[in-house]
Formats: structure tokens, sequence, C-alpha cells
């Protein structure tokens, strides 16, 4: 899968909270990038050692319906290279290299509608619930939103003017609930962290129907598992649970853990007519051994939500850290994603169109 670049030029940096930027970029002058409410982009920055690429996904907070310019919302993590990169040294009139936008995780309006959205997100996770926030208040007149969001403390809410002034604009058609786990004294509103039964009496406040209204869910997994049980204690669909696994960007620069079952195997992949044998270690993706060796293979969110790196297995088993990007039939077929995936038999090999 090969994907478009630009080279896009930042219009404004704003710093929304002390460890968190939006980066608004002009649109290329040849065209005006196309983006569906939810997706991300993937910047590529020297932040390597050496002046290294490296490259991260980040959900755009714009929306593609009110806004002109895109944007990005990105929170600084602890040792993260981009996160890092971004927060300190991006400045306007700079060039950013950026791939085309992706994600199955995103929201189309329809002015026809009427509807209730719910939106859960916990910290940077409010990002492309803004997105779809703002692009269902403005072209749907008829529906209204829900917003269910947890933080630490006051001060690391990010967009906490931005979500008074929509409050104020759209009136009863937006209900912005805040949740602080670390909250001071003077904090009058919801205290805690996003639970199964702070869930369900929110929802209920909110007047939800659990037959038909759509939750979109963005944070940390031990959340949205606790938010998913939630649901289903009244029977909602999967075809209306969405969520993004933000999971690899929240965790940028820790390590994880190895699975002890798994061993150091040799993998053959086929890309480009070209063959490439190489080893992959416990403790990294079939993707990571590969680009450490230089081997040019096509990803680009390395967090299993894209499939830019998908490829079939033809031979031998491999074993994925995240399957959500898949369909079953896909599954089932055989189709992978390097990214997340990990050989787990001898003789593995792997066929990228």
């Amino acid at each position: 899968m090969s994907l478009k670049t630009y080279f896009l030029q930042v219009k404004e940096v704003v710093q929304e909270t002390a460890d968190s930027v939006t980066i608004y970029f002009w649109h290329p002058l040849s065209e005006q990038i196309k983006y569906k409410a939810g997706q991300f982009i993937t910047i590529i920055v020297p932040a390597g050692e050496g002046g290294k690429k490296v490259r991260r996904s980040y959900s755009m907070s714009t929306s593609p319906h009110s806004d002109t310019a895109i944007g990005v919302t990105v929170k600084r993590v602890e040792g993260g290279l981009v996160s890092n990169y971004l927060n300190d040294n991006v400045k306007i009139g700079d060039f950013l290299e950026v791939l085309e936008p992706l994600g199955n995780f995103f929201l189309e309006p329809d002015a026809d509608a009427t509807r209730h959205i719910v939106l859960f997100a916990a910290g940077s996770g409010i990002t492309p619930m803004m997105s779809i926030a703002k692009s269902v208040l403005k072209m749907e007149l008829n529906s209204r939103v829900t917003l269910i969001y947890g933080n630490r403390s006051e001060d690391s809410i990010i967009f906490k003017q931005k979500l008074e002034e929509l409050e104020a604009q759209y009136g009863k058609r937006l209900g912005v609930h805040h949740l602080l786990s670390n909250s001071s004294d003077l904090w009058v509103g919801h205290k805690g962290r996003i639970s199964q039964g702070i869930a369900i009496r929110l929802l209920k406040e909110a007047d939800t129907d659990f037959d038909k209204d759509n939750f979109y869910l963005c944070g940390p997994v031990g959340m949205m598992e606790d938010i998913i049980a939630a649901l289903g204690i009244y029977n909602v669909s999967k075809e209306r649970i969405h969520k993004e696994n933000f999971h690899t960007v929240m965790v940028e620069g820790e390590t994880e853990e190895t699975d002890d079952s798994l061993q150091t195997q040799t993998v053959k992949v086929k890309y480009n007519g070209d063959e490439y044998e190489f080893e992959v270690k416990p403790h990294q993706t079939i993707l990571e051994a590969a680009l450490d060796l230089n081997i040019d293979l096509p990803y680009s969110c390395q967090a299993g939500m894209c499939t830019a790196c998908m490829g079939t297995c033809t031979e031998g088993k491999v074993k994925m850290d995240e399957e959500d990007g898949l369909t079953e039939k896909e599954l089932k077929r055989g189709v992978m994603l390097t990214c997340v995936a990990h050989p787990i038999t001898k003789g593995v090999v792997i066929e990228i169109d």
C-alpha cells in the first residue's frame, strides 16, 4: 500500500496545556487534503538517534466540516521521541513531512440524521472526539452529542475553553461531563475515573437510548473495557460501539514486556518483487525487525489501526498484538499487519502487495 506524502507548512502552534500543543497546517497549494472526522495523519520527524527519521500517528482534532486548517494535538509523553520533538521544536513556518490521512475510526455526518452520539475520552484521547463532535454539531442540526471526558486535574484538560465555547454555541445539543482523578478542593464537577458505574449513571442522565445510540471510545484500554462492559449490561450491539486504540501512542517511549512464549524466528517477506529474509526477536514485531535492518516495508501508524502494513501470511503462523484493524474474513484468509505481528512458528512467509 503506497501512501501519499505531503510536506505541510505549519500555520499556527497553540499551547493547549503545559504538556500539549495543537499544530495547525496549511493545505498544499495544489489541493485540499481530504479526511474524515476521527481519522489521523502520520508525522515523520528526524527525532531518532543521529537524526534518524521517526514516525508517529496523531488524530486530527480539527473537523473537515468546520475548520479550514488541518490540526493535530500532541501531548508530551515522557521519553517520547516524536511527542517531545513536536512540543519543543515546531514553530510557525516550519515544514513537516506528513503521510495522508488514514484510519477506520471515523464518523461521516448525515444532514438528515436525528441521533445521539456519545463520546468517551481520556487524556489525549479527546483529539478525534473533538473532530467528531464539531462535525456532528455543524452538519446534523437535529442531532446531539454527549462527551464524557476524564483527566487527572483541571490544568490537564485539553480544549477546556474550546469545549465551553461549543457548549455556549450549541446549547442543549452538546453536553460535556468532566471527570478528574486528582482534582483540587475547588473542583465542583465529577471526581474519580471513568468506571462502569459512573458511565452508566452519566449515560442515564444524558437520556441515552441504549437500543439505538452510537458510542465512540478513545483512551486507555482499561477505560474502554469498563465502558464496553457497562454497555454490555444494556445489550448494546458491537456494531454501535466504535473504539480507537491509542495504546501504542500513549505509551510511546516505554518498553513493553516480552511474551515468554515467543522465540527468535527467521521470516521471509516478499514485497515489490524482492525477497527479504531476516530474524525477528521475541521483543520485536516483524516490522520493527525489518526497519532495524533498513528494509523499507510500507507502514504508517505502527499501532495496528491503519492497515498500511497489511500483508498475507502464506506459510507458518503469526500472532498479532492487535486485530481490530482487520475483518474476520481477512483474518481467516491469513491477512496480517506487520506492525503488530510476531512469528510463532518456523518458516513464516509473508507476501505484501
